[in-house]
């Protein structure tokens, strides 16, 4: 039996939004990168023969996708969390020598 994979996705492509209350999208934006992370690892090292699917966005139906289609979506989604995890890192920095 294959195990299903669920992709994870920022909701409605969120943008960084700066607020004064970064604090808790901080560690929000922290948990959502290490989960992608995990996810990225767990594709990597999956075998060719391997089936990956797709979980339908507000829906408990999967579909079948390309694992190396998916391995590159995530990586692009883990690069993009990051970017704005430093963003804020950027902002809260300015801040403080303000």
């Amino acid at each position: 039996m294959e195990m299903p994979f669920c992709e994870t996705r920022p909701e409605n492509g969120a943008e960084l939004v700066p607020t004064d209350n970064s604090a808790p999208h901080k560690v929000d934006l922290s948990s959502k990168i290490k989960e992608q992370k995990v996810v990225v690892d767990e594709l990597s090292n999956l075998k060719k023969n391997r089936k990956v699917y797709r979980q339908q966005q507000n829906s408990n139906i999967f579909f079948l996708a390309d694992r190396t289609e998916m391995l590159s979506e995530s990586k692009n989604l883990l690069d993009e969390l990051k970017k704005e995890y430093q963003e804020i890192e950027n902002l809260e920095k300015t801040k403080i020598k303000k």
